[in-house]
């Protein structure tokens, strides 16, 4: 089974001919590639829920251009893309990298080398997915640990312990109701709250 056949790709191009010639090279190659010939039909295609692993996109099309997909894509869950152009134009690589794109080809697509764009286009996606993740982690472990503090010193206040004592009760809370530290601290933290916005 060819792995490629996993990777979904989204072309985006107004000029039908490359459209379909790079459609059909990359389905040869392996990969599930929808095409769209305006940045209209792309954003129409993602907020259907069909999300690619990656896109290739035109800059020059009329009406709204490749960099102004670039720009939304950020809002779709930061869904990779990569460039194509007919111009070598420094200040558009620039703006392109400023944006996120992992790589920039331009036409014509020398097809040999396209394939292996794509393939460190997305090792570099999932790179980036892997971080976004463990950093996604690191905050909700944060949150954790703050909301854990907030709750003992509420604790402390409230039932005049120290704070090892308001540890251990907040631990015993959360033991006897099976539930994570977190998410009891998180209700002490509300309930205080909801107190606090009734005595106003």
């Amino acid at each position: 089974m060819n792995t490629k056949s996993k990777n979904k790709i989204l072309l985006v191009d107004d000029d039908r001919l490359v459209l379909s010639t790079l459609a059909l090279g990359l389905n040869a190659a392996g990969y599930n590639v929808n095409t769209a010939e305006s940045v209209d039909d792309a954003e129409a295609t993602l907020a259907s829920g069909d999300r690619p692993d990656l896109v290739i996109l035109d800059v020059n099309m009329p009406g709204k251009n490749g960099l102004e997909l670039a720009e939304r894509l950020r809002s779709f869950d930061y869904i990779p893309f990569m460039l194509l152009t007919a111009y070598s134009d420094q200040k558009i690589v620039d703006h392109a990298a400023n944006l996120g794109a992992l790589g920039y080809l331009v036409k014509p697509v020398d097809f040999p080398h396209l394939i292996p764009a794509i393939e460190a286009a997305l090792a570099q996606a999932a790179e980036l997915r892997g971080l976004r993740s463990f950093t996604q982690q690191l905050q909700t472990a944060l949150d954790g640990e703050r909301d854990i503090s907030i709750a003992i010193g509420i604790i402390m206040v409230q039932y005049r312990l120290s704070r090892k004592a308001a540890f251990d009760s907040l631990r015993n809370a959360a033991r006897s109701q099976r539930r994570k530290l977190a998410e009891v601290a998180g209700d002490i933290i509300c309930a205080r709250e909801t107190l606090n916005l009734s005595d106003q």
